[in-house]
């Protein structure tokens, strides 16, 4: 007997959210990389030298303009994680997981619009930011990003890797990098610069995993439905 509606669609979502997770890898990453690039000094940058330069500015606003892109795409990555996961997930690292990715994007997102609004306070016509609003801004942007999204990732992915750790829906290598990962993101990201980038390429890891393991799936759901 074909099945066709619902429960077809169903059985294709983890596919398309893997596509997800790999969108929001990417663009997380292109964002780490332009404001890196941006202002390589991090929060000591000195206003004027840091993001006078047309390009670096550019380069910043750029990155601002793709972290709500890749907050979306996020949080279809979780919904199609979960659903890998299925009725297997344990509750309470469910629910860490879920709450840990929620405050990530939020966080994410009000450092994007603390960065956007400053630049837009202190340059409006694109010249060099500079005053004490561009030094607390600059501060505050970076300790969200640094201090308090990448810690909230480290939850998320820590939690995840948990799970994926006792109930096997991921390789265990995949799994124990992903405790690495967290570490990183952890005690690591607000120090050395770049090493937020572990987090995007986990991420992309774990959703080629689950397109992988959804393609593999699909030959026989389609000899099924026959």
């Amino acid at each position: 007997m074909q099945t066709t509606g619902p429960a077809q669609r169903g059985l294709q979502t983890p596919r398309a959210a893997g596509l997800a997770g790999v969108v929001f890898a990417l663009l997380l990453a292109a964002v780490i990389v332009l404001i890196r690039l941006g202002i390589p000094e991090g929060s000591h940058a000195p206003a004027p030298e840091a993001s006078a330069d047309s390009v670096r500015q550019g380069a910043v606003r750029a990155a601002l303009a793709l972290v709500p892109f890749a907050g979306i795409f996020f949080l279809w990555f979780v919904g199609v994680v979960r659903t890998h996961v299925g009725a297997a997930e344990d509750k309470f690292l469910a629910t860490v997981f879920l709450g840990s990715g929620l405050i990530f994007v939020a966080t994410l997102f009000e450092a994007a619009a603390t960065a956007t609004a400053v630049l837009d306070t202190t340059s409006p016509s694109g010249g060099a930011p500079g005053g004490p609003t561009w030094d607390f801004g600059r501060h505050f942007a970076y300790t969200l990003m640094t201090g308090y999204a990448m810690r909230m990732a480290a939850v998320c992915t820590s939690s995840l890797s948990a799970i994926a750790y006792r109930v096997g829906v991921l390789p265990r290598w995949l799994a124990l990098l992903g405790f690495l990962t967290a570490l990183t993101l952890l005690f690591v990201s607000a120090a050395v610069p770049w090493s937020e980038l572990v987090f995007p390429a986990w991420s992309l890891l774990v959703s080629i995993h689950i397109l992988t393991v959804s393609g593999r799936s699909r030959p026989g759901v389609a000899a099924a439905a026959h």
